[in-house]
């Protein structure tokens, strides 16, 4: 590759990495294996994140997509993503003690589905068909759910009374990524309930608009996160979006010296589900090819913490 000049840097957005809901799941696991000891059954991978996920199997949690594989009396911790309540009534009729790690945001969505359906609400979900929020939010109101990722969905869209329908989205999914799918709903549905902007990830809206302030200047951007973290992957489409060229990487040991060919300022960021050191092995390859400045784009500040479930709280030491 050619070197960067003297003056080549690395551009670091910020907000970047964990949200809040991660860290509160990823803690529930660690503190669940401190108190009661391994293993602890985690029902999905608890984000998507493999090193997040080999880190906690090491210290004795047990990843699962099948209560078959978990012997009765065992602790089972519902993933960050949230599930139906159909998989809740398996694990209790399998006589399994569970914590709920769901995000409180993915909850909130839940709840919403929960009250459009005893209100005589259909329900069009916007999001990723097969993601593991997804699927779990459907599984609260199955009979009266419609799920759109398209404009060409909702032209398709057959309803039983469009004066009673209502929106949910994905909670990962930001309002630039909802917002010609919610234009073609309320054109074709004048009378639809939108959903609240409350309903839309913090985390996800404030990372997209850190890579978008990066992307204007960076030639390349780089996001750190899993291959099938939706949000990384809505980063790199963002970035592209904006001008910037962009990839996804999952480590630093992914990055090839030919995608910093001509490249004067880099771009960094990293999905919701990558920790910080991931980022840091980032920056420190980076400057090995000589991006040896690192300025900091911080668009906002982020503050909020989600508690742990009462139940572990009770049962850790003071």
């Amino acid at each position: 590759m050619t070197s960067p000049s003297p003056t080549a840097k690395i551009l670091l957005a910020r907000p970047r990495g964990f949200c809040a809901g991660v860290d509160r799941a990823i803690e529930i696991v660690e503190r669940a294996l401190e108190v009661y000891g391994p293993p602890v059954y985690v029902r999905h991978e608890i984000v998507h994140n493999r090193h997040v996920v080999e880190g906690l199997r090491q210290k004795g949690a047990v990843f699962t997509e099948d209560f078959d594989e978990v012997p009765k009396g065992s602790l089972v911790i519902f993933s960050a993503h949230g599930t139906a309540p159909d998989v809740r009534e398996e694990a209790e009729k399998r006589g399994l003690r569970t914590l709920d790690a769901t995000c409180p945001l993915v909850t909130k969505v839940h709840v919403e589905a929960l009250r459009f359906a005893r209100e005589d609400y259909e329900i069009v979900l916007i999001g990723h068909r097969g993601h593991v929020e997804v699927e779990g939010t459907l599984g609260h109101a199955p009979e009266r759910m419609h799920l759109v990722e398209t404009v060409e969905d909702v032209a398709e869209l057959q309803v039983a009374n469009a004066e009673r329908l209502a929106v949910l989205t994905q909670t990962t999914l930001s309002v630039d990524d909802t917002k010609e799918i919610i234009a073609a709903l309320r054109a074709r549905f004048p009378a639809i309930q939108l959903p609240s902007k409350d309903d839309i990830c913090y985390a996800t809206q404030n990372r997209q608009n850190a890579v978008k302030a990066i992307a204007k200047e960076a030639g390349l951007v780089l996001v750190v996160g899993a291959p099938i973290s939706s949000n990384s992957n809505r980063l790199v489409e963002v970035a592209r979006a904006c001008g910037a060229r962009a990839r996804l990487t999952e480590d630093a040991t992914e990055i090839q010296a030919e995608w910093l060919d001509g490249v004067q300022v880099v771009g960094v960021t990293a999905g919701a589900s990558t920790p910080d050191a991931l980022v840091d092995e980032v920056i420190a390859r980076l400057q090995r090819h000589g991006y040896s400045n690192v300025e900091e784009i911080e668009i906002t500040k982020e503050a909020v913490h989600f508690s742990l479930p009462s139940e572990l709280k009770r049962a850790l030491p003071a």
